[in-house]
């Protein structure tokens, strides 16, 4: 039973993306097109593929089944008609990457300009998100971390600084006000502005000085979801509501106009850059293969 290539690829747009307007933007289609095109699939087969409500789209168990044997199938196909990209001056296509908020904001500034500037007829589509994201089931070319916990056959390579640290703040007034903590365990006596992950768990503070290290469960009037909000406890801080701890980078403009002082600074604690990652495949998409090696000739930073 033969099937429309663009069938196949409109109901893998729509189940990926959860919805035909949300499947027309990541296609650059329009959501009257795809749902025709899952219509005649579904006659085809005579089976239904989507469960359709007024809020969501979701596939059905024969559905799901199907979507799990196309992905790597059209992926197969698209990485055949990526091979034409060689014989091009420069390569064309869209990289999708997806990344933390923390990412966005203080890494890829610094690489993504360049990058477009040298292949401008690559298209860049960047999500920021915080939650665990299986990136090739989720349509991402790629993501950026900061661990190396990587899915089988998946390739790390370093990105942006190879060290980082997190650094406590508080706003002047809320130091006068309630005074200057001299031990990471004198937090449990201030009001922190504290944050969740994805997840639900709450973040704990980690601080850590000439071996010695110290976690501490922060409690204040303020929790925030890691991600976007985080610019509200930042707010908070700088209004003096309490003890913020984030990216010493992300605090550093405060630092420097003195919105913000650092505190418990010689307990600040280092860890590791994050990693672009991708799949270890043979051939990689021109436009995630040129990403790749403009981020190694770019090299990393402090």
């Amino acid at each position: 039973m033969a099937s429309d290539l663009g069938e196949l690829t409109a109901f893998v747009a729509v189940a990926q993306a959860g919805g035909f307007r949300e499947g027309a933007r990541a296609t650059g289609g329009s959501a009257s097109g795809l749902s025709e095109a899952v219509r005649r699939l579904e006659t085809r087969l005579g089976v239904r593929l989507l469960h359709r409500t007024t809020r969501s789209v979701a596939p059905t168990e024969a559905g799901a089944m199907l979507l799990d044997r196309l992905r790597p199938a059209l992926g197969e196909v698209e990485a055949a008609l990526d091979v034409v990209n060689g014989f091009r001056d420069r390569p064309i296509g869209t990289l999708k990457l997806n990344v933390p908020v923390v990412v966005a904001r203080l890494v890829l500034p610094r690489i993504v300009p360049a990058f477009l500037a040298a292949y401008p007829d690559i298209r860049l589509e960047v999500t920021a998100e915080d939650g665990l994201v299986d990136v090739l089931a989720a349509g991402y070319d790629a993501g950026i971390r900061y661990d190396e916990r990587l899915e089988q056959d998946m390739i790390a390579l370093p990105i942006g600084p190879r060290t980082q640290r997190f650094a406590t703040a508080a706003a002047p007034a809320y130091l006068a006000r309630q005074g200057r903590p001299d031990h990471p365990r004198d937090l449990l006596d201030h009001a922190c502005l504290a944050a969740r992950h994805a997840s639900g768990a709450m973040t704990v503070w980690e601080f850590e000085r000439e071996g010695e290290v110290v976690r501490i469960d922060p409690t204040g009037p303020l929790v925030v979801r890691i991600g976007a909000a985080v610019d509200l406890a930042v707010g908070a801080a700088v209004a003096g509501s309490g003890v913020i701890m984030l990216f010493e980078e992300w605090l550093q403009p405060y630092f420097d106009s003195g919105a913000l002082e650092p505190v418990l600074e010689p307990w600040w604690d280092s860890f590791s850059g994050p990693f672009l990652y991708y799949p270890g495949r043979r051939y990689l998409p021109a436009p995630l293969r040129a990403f790749v090696d403009f981020v190694r000739a770019q090299g990393t930073w402090e």
